[in-house]
């Protein structure tokens, strides 16, 4: 029962761990290599993907979307998606995707003459479920060896912690004054009750030794 315990606590750690990996904003050093919009069919990866800009038809499979090309310093490709994320979840209440692809191509540069930005984003990148992170901001910096603190991801973490404590501590005080006094109450409930059982079962029992034959005198 202990290890079914621990592994339900395992499954549920993994999945708030995935959830708040997904969805808390990452920063990536690149270099913007090129900008374009694509058709795309979205069909069973759609939860991975964010909606069509505000105003236009939310209920398509077939839409344009815009990708932001990327390099990174080491070399290896990442690229991005560019979508509204409009009033819904994640709540980044972004509504200028038009604007964003404006500067990243206007940040465009070359091997020869790099400039450094920083992609801001959520999401993963995945080849074989064709999803990619959405953009949600660009800034340049001034090299790839800029240190980047996430602030943000410190602060949200951080009051998810103090929350968690919290709902951990009225817990604690709403068990200390009301589930703990009840099931002691239970338990004294049913030991009185146990002992009742046990004096009734003594009862019947003196009762019915008054029906058995009692031994006669010893015959000399």
């Amino acid at each position: 029962m202990r290890y079914v315990k621990w592994a339900f606590w395992l499954v549920i750690a993994v999945i708030l761990a995935g959830f708040l990996h997904y969805t808390l904003p990452q920063q990536d050093i690149v270099r913007v290599v090129n900008t374009e919009v694509r058709r795309v069919d979205v069909g069973e990866n759609s939860w991975f993907w964010a909606q069509t800009d505000v105003g236009n038809n939310p209920d398509t499979t077939n839409r344009d979307v815009r990708f932001i090309e990327t390099i990174r310093p080491n070399g290896r490709p990442v690229v991005y998606r560019n979508e509204d994320t409009g009033w819904g979840w994640p709540p980044y209440f972004k509504l200028d995707s038009s604007n964003l692809q404006a500067q990243a191509s206007d940040m465009i540069s070359t091997r020869a003459n790099p400039e450094w930005v920083v992609v801001r984003h959520y999401g993963w990148r995945n080849e074989f479920l064709s999803i990619f992170p959405n953009a949600v901001g660009i800034r340049p910096v001034a090299g790839p060896d800029v240190t980047l603190i996430p602030w943000l991801n410190i602060v949200i973490l951080g009051a998810l912690l103090v929350l968690v404590l919290l709902i951990r501590a009225m817990w604690l005080q709403f068990r200390q004054r009301t589930v703990d006094p009840l099931i002691e109450d239970a338990g004294e409930a049913w030991d009185r009750a146990d002992a009742y059982a046990d004096e009734k079962r003594g009862r019947l029992n003196r009762w019915l030794d008054t029906w058995k034959k009692k031994p006669g005198p010893r015959r000399r």
